[in-house]
């Protein structure tokens, strides 16, 4: 079972799947969204509430008995608590949940937590202040020592790039808005302060020195701590927080960055580590998705099929020996569909 299975990762993902080269797996896809085309993509759909809702659960629970699903693949970082917490119901069914333990989805479904577990394990990490209203956001920006520096806003829980602003005193907003297109992050102090001034209450964020050099992304499966296969994907153009463009490559410092966070957080299944370099070329690791990332098939095509290889680790099958293909490049395209 593949939640989420509307979304604009899924045909990849269905790949992934599907051409594994071993057996035939049988796709059984949720959204809160019916739409006829996503049998395009499965073998059978169901609607399903959103993950927070108190029927979410029952309605999962019910799918997997009617159709005698083996494994639940979770896609979204709000269904992985609700799925944990009711972990033994799926057990007593016999269907395995590729998901971590409580203690690693905590901390990485909330940034500042996460942060705060960077700080606290002497990992690398930028300086950060957390914030739940327009003054503490503005003494954030003073600590950080704008406007000699650049700073990022992020909201805490959020997720596909919602709540996330840079802050740069080096771009005006003539610059923002001739020079940046429209989903740039980029935002002028004096604008993020009169949209923060809208409402009493805002969500709460984190407040952080902004990184200045390239994305990129390590992905992997771990096995209870210890990372079992790895690789980095250069993200060269991206919108809205998913790479159009990206290139498979090797950096031993984020590895080694992924490895310590794996063991300490005892980490289990897929995880998509996200890095940005700083002004010396160092990896900084932003923040950690515990479970199957939007950008899958790139792996795949670089020989290491990385949600296929999580199945066979669930079923406790022999787990290959791969030699990545480091230099694939993914171009993502629109695909046409239609009911």
């Amino acid at each position: 079972m593949v939640s989420a299975c509307g979304y604009q990762f899924m045909p990849a993902l269905a790949k992934c799947l599907k051409d594994n080269g071993e057996r035939r797996i049988r796709i059984v896809g949720t959204d809160m969204n019916e739409d006829p085309t996503i049998l395009q993509l499965v073998d059978v759909f169901y609607p399903v509430p959103r993950a927070k809702d108190p029927a979410y659960i029952p309605t999962i629970l019910n799918i997997c008995r009617k159709e005698k699903v083996d494994i639940v693949l979770p896609t979204m970082s709000a269904e992985l608590i609700p799925l944990l917490d009711n972990i033994e119901k799926f057990r007593e069914l016999g269907v395995l949940v590729s998901i971590s333990n409580r203690r690693s989805i905590e901390i990485c479904n909330n940034k500042l937590n996460f942060y705060q577990f960077m700080r606290e394990s002497g990992l690398p990490m930028v300086d950060f202040y957390p914030a739940s209203n327009r003054e503490e956001v503005k003494d954030a920006f003073r600590k950080l020592g704008y406007p000699g520096k650049a700073v990022c806003m992020k909201a805490l829980e959020l997720s596909g790039s919602r709540g996330i602003r840079i802050v740069d005193p080096k771009k005006s907003r003539f610059d923002i808005l001739f020079g940046e297109k429209p989903n740039s992050f980029f935002i002028s102090y004096e604008e993020l302060m009169e949209i923060l001034s809208e409402k009493e209450e805002m969500p709460k964020v984190v407040v952080m020195e902004a990184i200045p050099g390239a994305e990129f992304s390590v992905d992997l499966v771990a096995d209870h701590g210890r990372v079992l296969y790895m690789c980095a994907r250069q993200s060269n153009t991206i919108i809205a927080s998913i790479p159009q463009t990206a290139t498979l490559f090797a950096d031993e410092k984020a590895y080694k960055i992924c490895r310590d966070v794996v063991r300490l957080l005892e980490l289990d299944g897929n995880a998509d580590f996200d890095f940005k370099y700083d002004a010396d070329g160092n990896p900084v690791l932003m923040e950690v998705n515990p479970r199957i990332a939007a950008t899958m098939e790139i792996f795949k095509a670089g020989g290491m099929n990385l949600v296929y290889l999580r199945i066979k680790q669930l079923l406790g099958e022999e787990l290959p020996d791969i030699q990545v293909k480091y230099g694939v490049k993914l171009v993502r395209r629109y695909l046409d569909m239609f009911a």
